[in-house]
């Protein structure tokens, strides 16, 4: 984004990348459909960067959701609201944008170097970049660092960038697992029966915080979109106190008395397991989640009365041990501070060089908002260069 606002503005520009092709990351963000924005009122939107939303105001103000979806539709890449006010592209893939989007930049003149890995700086300040024939140094009046955040890093963000930042005095702060999975010690038994199964229709509760969704069991734990939505706050509480105590509500639209009611039936010769598949039209996984649960907490669910059966189904208490590595992780929090940065994305300690995307210290859910803030913040970079190069 910042490369095609730059040749825009009648600057010739080179985008140096440490993988063999380009944008890997958004060819992998398009598996699930390629997310770009929501369509929610910018107020709604912008608080889902928290703390960070003041800072990425005026990047977003200047290339808002309705700018994102016009750019992709000005590559034939036209778009479409889901249900859940998401938006993608009809051909609901990454694929055609991105060659669509290369192919234009190509034309406006932008050159791409693969297999450039930087390095930091070398003799008279020059760009070092590390490749298959050896080092390679670049002198540029302006940089824009777009180097990601630290998951995934087989597509090439390894966040190996933190150390040669902090060597210049940078502010980063630690990257950390964003929309990411938890770790769960679940039993042998619970593992090897459920692990890759759906807890579907729950609601996953967390102090104050509530959300409605899917989580699915994994062999060291449980991921899934309704656990990314309290990924932050989870993380922070592992961080502090070594854990996190998670409630799971298995039939949140269930009426409690209704529940109460259905329960209070004699089960005659049913197994307590069919009975309660049957009464409270619970899945074999979450059925197994209630009996993993009753375990640990010491209780037999045959031996509970129908009232208090009825609270334990609808706040099921799981224990989270740890966050899933950040290699694994959806997205990352932290990176270069933004007290850092000027108004136009340039690091202060660095005159000339510019960052944007994840490298920056801010996080959102899934739901369009990442991939968002990155196209805004690669904007407003190369926008910002322009302004730099007008100024030097």
């Amino acid at each position: 984004m910042a490369a095609e606002v730059l040749v825009q503005g009648g600057v010739r520009v080179t985008v140096y990348d440490a993988m063999p092709s380009a944008g890997r990351k958004l060819l992998m963000a398009g598996r699930g459909g390629l997310n770009l924005t929501h369509s929610e009122p910018l107020p709604q939107f912008l608080a889902r960067y928290r703390e960070a939303g003041p800072k990425l105001q005026a990047a977003i103000d200047a290339f808002p959701p309705a700018a994102l979806r016009a750019w992709c539709e000005a590559l034939g890449q036209p778009t479409f609201v889901g249900t859940s006010g998401r938006v993608f592209p009809r051909a609901f893939k990454a694929s055609p944008l991105l060659r669509a989007w290369l192919r234009r930049l190509d034309a406006a003149g932008v050159a791409f170097a693969f297999r450039h890995r930087w390095a930091g700086w070398g003799q008279q300040g020059r760009l070092l970049f590390r490749t298959p024939r050896g080092d390679h140094a670049v002198e540029a009046r302006a940089t824009v660092l777009a180097l990601g955040g630290a998951s995934w890093p087989r597509l090439g963000s390894d966040g190996g960038w933190t150390r040669i930042l902090a060597a210049k005095g940078v502010v980063i702060a630690p990257l950390r697992p964003a929309n990411c999975g938890f770790t769960v010690d679940w039993s042998d038994i619970f593992r090897s029966r459920f692990e890759g199964q759906p807890l579907k229709g729950i609601e996953l509760r967390f102090g104050a915080h509530r959300v409605r969704g899917e989580a699915i069991v994994t062999r060291t734990g449980i991921e899934g979109g309704a656990i990314y939505a309290l990924s932050a706050e989870l993380r922070e509480a592992v961080l502090a106190k070594g854990e996190a105590m998670l409630s799971i509500a298995l039939r949140p639209d269930l009426d409690r008395d209704e529940l109460a009611k259905r329960l209070s039936v004699p089960r005659g010769k049913q197994s307590l397991s069919n009975f309660l598949r049957k009464a409270a039209q619970l899945s074999p996984v979450a059925l197994g989640l209630l009996q993993e649960a009753a375990i640990g907490a010491g209780l037999s669910l045959s031996a509970l009365p129908p009232e208090r059966l009825v609270g334990f189904i609808n706040a099921v208490p799981l224990r989270l041990t740890g966050t899933a590595p950040i290699a694994r992780a959806i997205s990352t929090a932290g990176g270069i501070a933004f007290d850092e940065l000027d108004a136009d994305f340039m690091i202060r300690r660095l005159p000339g060089v510019f960052a944007a995307g994840e490298m920056l210290d801010w996080e959102a859910p899934t739901g369009g908002y990442l991939l968002q803030a990155s196209f805004a913040t690669g904007v407003a970079a190369g926008r910002g260069v322009l302004r730099w190069l007008e100024r030097s």
